[in-house]
């Protein structure tokens, strides 16, 4: 019996890339999955074409209110949410002195914003429940600025930032939250990035694919750390020289505020 067997898992950006793949793995391991994007025609086409029990929901995720309409539909078609992946993203290119605020707006409130206010709307529950986990889909560009990526980084270091603070937070409660930081992956939206210039990064015939970040998330939903990477073993290791310091942090950033969150019943 699979860790998921008759679980319900949230997943954003279900209709297309990581969302999808991400999606379709959790079917395959026997979960209810809530599939959530704003293309509703593609959300069906994509249920469609998994299988399994699904129930998808048309939303706009830079609206908090949207997060929690789409966290009440799925809770009311599938069951309370054990799992929430936040895989919803967009991608703008540009430099810093290039941002437009429209575009730094959508990036912040689609990453960071949706990954806060789908987190509330679960977290209730699985506190009840002392059970759940919480995955935030950040990037490896999540921890290293990349130049030209400036609403992109900005967005997705705050993925990780927030991460940690529910790791922290949720400690000794049964739920874990971690961020998931991928390299390249080989989608329509890798194809748009190359389209725009270089990237610095891997070609898109050596990308990964989108079903092997999915099967690191799952890994990453039924493990304990709070940031995960997901590349080839070498570029793994160089972000983890990245991560190391992260990690020694972490443990004397819990023991500062050890009274305050005894203080919660973390």
């Amino acid at each position: 019996m699979s860790r998921f067997d008759g679980q319900t898992v949230l997943v954003t950006g279900a209709s297309r890339g990581i969302g999808l793949a991400s999606a379709e793995h959790f079917v395959a391991l026997g979960a209810r999955v809530g599939m959530v994007a704003r293309d509703h025609a593609a959300l069906t086409t994509a249920a469609e074409r998994i299988g399994g029990q699904t129930h998808v929901v048309a939303a706009d995720l830079t609206d908090p209110h949207e997060c929690a309409r789409a966290v009440q539909e799925v809770v009311g078609a599938l069951g309370p949410v054990d799992v929430l992946v936040s895989c919803a993203g967009v991608l703008q290119r540009d430099f810093v002195e290039d941002v437009k605020p429209a575009d730094f707006e959508q990036a912040w409130r689609l990453h960071v914003g949706a990954a806060l206010w789908l987190s509330q709307s679960v977290l209730g529950g699985m506190r009840e429940r002392r059970h759940g986990s919480i995955v935030l889909v950040s990037s490896e560009l999540g921890l290293i600025g990349g130049p030209s990526y400036a609403s992109y980084c900005t967005s997705k270091w705050g993925m990780v930032g927030l991460a940690e603070v529910l790791y922290h937070e949720l400690a000794g409660t049964g739920v874990h939250a971690c961020a998931v930081c991928p390299g390249d992956v080989r989608t329509d939206q890798m194809r748009g990035e190359i389209a725009w210039g270089p990237t610095g990064g891997a070609t898109l015939e050596k990308a990964m694919a989108p079903e092997r970040v999915a099967a690191a998330i799952a890994a990453a939903a039924a493990g304990g750390k709070a940031v995960v990477i997901i590349d080839r073993p070498q570029m793994r290791a160089v972000f983890g020289l990245f991560g190391g310091p992260r990690g020694l942090s972490r443990k004397l950033v819990h023991g500062a505020y050890k009274p305050l969150l005894k203080s919660r019943g973390g």
